[in-house]
């Protein structure tokens, strides 16, 4: 995704959790965006006005100031730039408050990078600032996935997936051709901080292979040791 001058989008994290906003801003990179970030409401506005982002994530607990009043002053100096709201799992209220007081979307701790990163490609192809041009839709071999509609299809039929089964495809399907292991599959589709066993990813590859390869040649494989990766089916191992 990028400008459309050109160059690439840029995104300004907002977040007192150098941790946090460490990992978020790798993931971002790593879609080949330009990250700033910022650790309290002041650095967050002084970066706006200078790196001007295409879109912010702004977390509504923030030391010197709360986001709401972090989000109006960006306003005044962005009017249009879409704002990604970070709120504690159970703060409904925030929520509220911050989507009528105009922020764009929120994400609740945990969350998967995959979500946020998916939920800022959306909010950025909305407002207009990335280059016009279809995006929404990932394909491998005969396999699509539409990440607005969420339809997912495999030589002319529909698929039904999960929401973990969708987010899990769709890392894949942004990386065809390459190996992701397990911790990076657990960090970018599970939540940050996810404290369960890795075998989860092992369980939720077989759910992806029985609908995606069933009476098809694979296109889900396995490097022992190394993790997973989707590639094109070769059709001379289709099933007879």
């Amino acid at each position: 995704m990028l400008r459309s001058d050109g160059n690439p989008v840029r995104v300004l994290v907002v977040d007192d959790e150098a941790s946090l906003t460490e990992l978020l801003s790798m993931a971002l990179r790593y879609e080949g965006w330009e990250v700033r970030s910022a650790g309290d409401g002041a650095g967050a506005v002084r970066s706006a006005r200078e790196f001007r982002p295409d879109a912010v994530v702004l977390d509504v607990m923030l030391p010197d100031m709360d986001g709401l009043a972090v989000l109006g002053r960006l306003r005044r100096e962005l009017p249009q730039v879409p704002v990604l709201f970070v709120t504690a799992k159970d703060a409904a209220e925030e929520r509220i408050a911050g989507l009528t007081a105009g922020g764009d979307d929120y994400v609740t701790k945990p969350f998967s990078l995959e979500e946020v990163v998916a939920r800022l490609r959306g909010l950025i192809r909305r407002s207009g600032a990335a280059a016009t041009r279809s995006e929404s839709q990932l394909t491998v071999g005969d396999l699509t996935l539409d990440e607005d509609s969420h339809d997912v299809v495999r030589a002319g039929r529909s698929i039904h997936l999960t929401a973990t089964e969708f987010e899990l495809l769709r890392y894949l399907m942004r990386n065809p051709r390459r190996v992701l292991s397990k911790a990076q599959i657990l960090d970018r589709v599970w939540s940050y901080d996810f404290g369960g066993q890795a075998n989860v990813v092992e369980l939720y590859i077989s759910y992806l292979r029985r609908k995606i390869d069933a009476g098809h040649s694979p296109m889900i494989h396995t490097r022992r040791g190394a993790g997973y990766l989707i590639k094109p089916a070769d059709p001379a191992a289709a099933p007879r």
